[in-house]
Order: C-alpha cells, then structure tokens, then sequence
C-alpha cells in the first residue's frame, strides 16, 4: 500500500561526512547513512558532487559513479540492492 499523497520531489543535495541530506520540494529534509550506497561512501568528495537531479525531481543520477537512486526509495528506507543482495530461503537450503 502506497501511503504517499504524492511523489516527493528532489530539489538540493549535500553531504556530510557520514551522510547524504536531501531536500524536499516539500520542505522535508533527509538524511540518510553513505554507508546504504557504496559507490558513494567510496567516492571522492567531488564524485559526490557530481550528481544531477533527474525526472523532474524522482531521482538522483551520478554519471561517472554510474549510481541512479530513487527519490521514493529513500523515504522507504531502501538502499543499494546490488551492493546488498537479499539472501532467500533458497540460497539457504543450497549452502
């Protein structure tokens, strides 16, 4: 169930040392832990910055880290699923 009234929209972001803080069009404003995306923990300040805000708002793009984040994950709480597979039940029956 969808509980958002409608899609949050990027409009800045910043970093500090732990953390990647995004604004709102709506005037809320996230935090969320480097550590969630890899590629960015790993970069160098300037990779950081060199994002752009894509989709009108839905989403974060960085081109020489090859990293796309959407806007509506992070309010979920999702990060970088290739960098941290989801085990299933039957990767544990087969170890």
């Amino acid at each position: 169930m969808n509980t958002l009234i409608s899609k949050p929209l990027a409009i800045r972001l910043r970093f500090g040392e732990d953390l990647m803080w995004l604004e709102l069009a709506d005037g809320r404003e996230l935090g969320v832990p480097l550590a969630y995306f890899p590629r960015l923990l790993n970069a160098t300040p300037e990779q950081r910055e060199g994002y752009s805000i894509s989709g009108g708002g839905t989403g974060l793009h960085w081109d020489d880290l090859d990293e796309d984040i959407l806007v509506e994950n992070l309010l979920l709480g999702i990060g970088d699923v290739e960098a941290n597979p989801v085990s299933t039940n039957l990767e544990k029956v087969t170890q």
